[in-house]
C-alpha cells in the first residue's frame, strides 16, 4: 500500500512537471500574464522580477509568488494583470534562508539580450507568411544526406555575398538556397542554435566565435544570430524564416542539442531554481564531469529526463524541426533516449555521438553509447569505425590510415560500407573500436569522414601525409567522400567540404576567428573539379537505391565485397539491389600510389566514376572480366 502511495505521488510530481514543460513558465493574454515555475520542497520562496528591459535597470514590479507544494515539487504562480507583451522577467528562489540569485527560469521560450531575463512575447505574431501550411519535407531515413553548418561560417565571409552575414536569415537567401540545392543535400544539421553563453550579444560589432556547446537556455534561439538579440521576438522570428525557407527547398533542419551538460554549474538558470537536482555527482559527492566541461546532466532522474522529451517536443511543435543530434548521447541514459524517440513523431531523425568525453557517474551499460544502439531502435549513432580507418585514429592528427597507405584498415572501412550491421564478409576482429556489429539498421550509422570536431579532412591529409601536392590531396579527398556517400549507412559531410575548405591546421576551432572558421567561396572557382564531384556522387547516391537500400538483410544478400590487393576495398551491388534500375554495380576503392587490376564478371560495363570524374550518364564502356583503377581514385561500374 505504501509503495501504491508513493508511486502515485511521483507520477503526480512528474505529471506536475511535465505540463509545466509543455505550458512554459508565461501564459499571456493582452489582458494578463500567468507565470509558473517549479522548484523543489525544499524551496522557501520564490519572487517574481518585472523588468521593462532585457538588461540593466531596476525591478518595476516585484511579485511573491504562489506556492502549493507536495512530497517531490512546489509548483508556483503568480497572475500579474495587464498587457505585459514586451516586458521582461526573473525568478529568484530563496532556500535554506539564502537567495539563489535571478533567471530566466528553466522552462524560458523567449529571453532578453544574453538571456539573462526570460521575456514575454505574443508566439502568434511571430509566424512568418506561411507558417500555418509550413511542412516537414517527407524523407526516408535512408534517403538523407546530412550537411553539418555552422551559421557564422557559412555566410560571415564576404565571398559569399550574403545580406545576413552570420545570421539565421542567410540561409534564406537565394545564394544559400541555390548552392545546398545544387549540391543536392537534403538536411541540414545546424550547431548549436539556442541561447548559448560565450557570445555577448551587447557587442556583436565585434568579431567573436564559439561553436556554441555551452548552453543556458535550451528552448530558445540563438541572439547573437538574429538581426536585433535586444528584442526577443526577433530571433523567434528569424529562427521560423530559417526554418520554412530550407522546407520551401525541400532541406530538412537538424538541430545540434546539449542537454548533456551546462555551461556552468553555479551560474546555470538548473541550479538556481532546482540545486543540484540536474546534475550527477560521484560516489564522494564530486560533480561528475563525463562531459569533459565541468559538470554532467542526470538524465536518469525523471524531472531531467521529462525537462529533454517536452524540450525536443517543443522545438519540433513551435519550430518544425526535422531532427535532432545529441551532443555526448553517451552521457545520457538509454531510457531517457528511448523516451525520446517514443515521443517524438516517427519521421523525425535522431541521432548522436555514441559516447562521452569522460566516465559518468552511472555504468556505461546504462547509457547511449555507440555499443548499447541495439537497445536504441529508431536511433543512430556516428561511426568512427569509417571515419578513423579512412583517415586515421583520433588521438593523433599526424597518423594516417586508409587514405594514407597505411595497411589493416580495410576492414573497418567495409564496416561502414555496410551500415555497421552484421555482415558475414566483414571480419569484426579487424575492425577499429568495436568486436561486434552495434547497428540492426543501416540507418543506425553516421557515415563520415570528418566534422567540425578535430582537424577538417583537408587539414588531416596535410598532417598525415608530409608533403602531400594539391593534386593527391584532392585525389584523396574525392576518395574519402565516395567511401562516404556509397556507405549503405546515412551520408555525413562538414559545410565547405565542397569547396576544399581548410581550417589553416587547427585541431579545435571552438572559438578561433573567422580566418580560421569561414567559408572562402571563391574556393568554388578556384577547385570547380571538387563541387562537380561532389554534387555527382551526391546525385548517383539518391538517384540509386542500391546505395541506400535502407535493409539489413537485403545488404547481406545484395551487397558482396570482392578479393582485393592491399589498401584497395571493393565490393559489387547485384541483382537490382534496392530495386535499382541497373543490375550489378561495382564500386572500387584504391588508395594505393599506383592503379591496381579487379577481376569482375564478365560483361559489358559502363563507367561512371573514375580517376576523380563522375557522369551518371556514363564516361565510357567496357567489355570483359577485369577492369583498371587509377591510382588514390575510385571507380564506379554498371551493366
Amino acid at each position: 500500500m505504501r509503495r501504491t502511495v508513493l508511486f502515485a505521488l511521483m507520477l503526480m510530481a512528474l505529471l506536475s512537471f511535465t505540463a509545466m514543460a509543455q505550458r512554459g513558465e508565461v501564459n499571456y493574454t493582452p489582458k494578463q500574464t500567468e507565470f509558473r515555475t517549479i522548484t523543489l520542497p525544499q524551496a522557501q520562496a520564490v519572487t517574481l522580477r518585472l523588468y521593462e528591459a532585457g538588461l540593466g535597470g531596476k525591478a518595476y514590479k516585484t511579485v511573491k509568488m504562489k506556492g502549493k507544494k507536495s512530497a517531490d515539487h512546489t509548483l508556483w504562480s503568480a497572475t500579474v494583470k495587464g498587457n505585459l507583451n514586451g516586458k521582461f522577467y526573473t525568478f529568484e528562489v530563496t532556500q535554506g534562508g539564502k537567495k539563489l540569485g535571478e533567471c530566466a527560469g528553466v522552462f524560458a521560450r523567449a529571453v532578453g539580450v544574453n538571456g539573462q531575463r526570460g521575456a514575454v512575447i505574443d508566439f502568434a505574431a511571430t509566424n512568418p507568411d506561411g507558417w500555418s501550411r509550413d511542412v516537414r519535407p517527407a524523407i526516408a531515413w535512408s534517403d538523407l544526406v546530412l550537411y553539418e553548418m555552422h551559421h557564422r561560417d557559412f555566410s560571415i565571409d564576404p565571398s559569399g555575398g550574403f545580406a545576413h552575414p552570420g545570421k539565421f536569415l542567410a540561409l534564406t537567401e537565394p545564394r544559400a538556397l541555390r548552392h545546398l540545392q545544387e549540391l543536392g543535400v537534403n538536411a541540414v544539421h545546424i550547431l548549436p542554435s539556442f541561447d548559448y553563453a560565450s557570445v555577448d550579444e551587447t557587442r556583436l560589432d565585434t568579431p567573436q566565435y564559439n561553436w556554441g556547446y555551452d548552453p543556458v537556455n535550451y528552448n530558445v534561439p540563438e541572439g547573437g544570430y538574429s538581426t536585433d538579440p535586444y528584442r526577443p521576438e526577433v530571433r523567434v522570428r528569424e529562427f521560423k524564416q530559417m526554418v520554412k525557407a530550407l522546407h520551401d527547398a525541400g532541406i530538412k533542419v537538424i538541430l545540434d542539442v546539449v542537454y548533456n551538460h551546462t555551461f556552468d554549474i553555479a551560474g546555470s538558470n538548473f541550479q538556481k531554481m532546482m540545486p543540484d537536482y540536474f546534475y550527477r555527482k560521484t560516489a564522494d559527492g564530486n560533480y561528475s564531469n563525463g562531459s569533459g566541461c565541468g559538470n554532467e546532466t542526470a538524465s536518469e532522474r525523471e524531472f531531467v529526463r521529462a525537462y529533454i522529451v517536452e524540450s525536443v517536443k517543443y522545438w519540433v511543435e513551435e519550430y518544425h524541426i526535422d531532427g535532432f543530434r545529441f551532443d555526448l548521447m553517451g552521457v545520457h541514459d538509454i531510457a531517457t533516449m528511448n523516451a525520446v524517440r517514443r515521443e517524438l513523431p516517427s519521421d523525425i531523425f535522431i541521432y548522436g555521438e555514441g559516447w562521452s568525453a569522460g566516465g559518468c557517474a552511472i555504468p556505461n551499460e546504462e547509457l547511449g553509447m555507440k555499443a548499447n544502439i541495439s537497445r536504441m531502435p529508431g536511433i543512430a549513432a556516428f561511426s568512427d569505425e569509417i571515419r578513423d580507418g579512412l583517415r586515421g585514429p583520433w588521438d593523433g592528427d599526424d597518423k594516417a590510415a586508409f587514405l594514407g597507405r597505411v595497411k589493416g584498415n580495410e576492414e573497418s572501412v567495409k564496416y561502414g560500407i555496410v551500415g555497421g550491421i552484421k555482415h558475414p564478409q566483414v571480419d569484426l576482429k579487424k575492425v577499429n573500436y568495436t568486436d561486434e556489429a552495434w547497428a540492426t539498421e543501416p540507418t543506425q550509422l553516421i557515415a563520415y569522414v570528418s566534422c567540425h570536431d578535430d582537424m577538417c579532412l583537408v587539414d588531416r591529409l596535410k598532417a598525415s601525409i608530409p608533403g602531400i601536392t594539391t593534386d593527391e590531396l584532392i585525389r584523396l579527398d574525392l576518395l574519402a567522400q565516395t567511401a562516404v556517400f556509397t556507405s549503405q549507412g546515412v551520408p555525413f559531410m562538414l559545410s565547405g567540404e565542397e569547396m576544399l575548405r581548410d581550417k589553416k591546421g587547427v585541431h579545435n576551432s571552438y572559438n578561433s576567428p573567422d580566418d580560421i572558421n569561414h567559408l572562402d567561396w571563391n574556393n568554388l572557382t578556384k577547385y570547380p573539379q571538387v563541387m562537380a564531384y561532389y554534387k555527382g556522387l551526391i546525385a548517383l547516391r539518391k538517384h540509386h537505391p542500391a546505395f541506400h537500400m535502407g535493409n539489413a538483410q537485403e545488404i547481406v544478400n545484395k551487397l558482396e565485397f570482392i578479393e582485393s590487393t592491399d589498401l584497395t576495398v571493393a565490393y559489387k551491388l547485384k541483382n537490382h539491389a534496392g530495386g535499382d534500375s541497373w543490375n550489378t554495380i561495382y564500386v572500387v576503392l584504391n588508395a594505393n600510389t599506383e592503379p591496381r587490376v579487379l577481376a569482375v564478371d564478365d560483361g559489358h560495363y559502363t563507367i561512371v566514376c573514375c580517376d576523380g570524374v563522375i557522369d551518371e550518364n556514363g564516361l565510357e564502356t567496357i567489355d570483359g572480366t577485369q577492369v583498371i583503377i587509377p591510382a588514390q581514385s575510385a571507380l564506379i561500374m554498371h551493366d
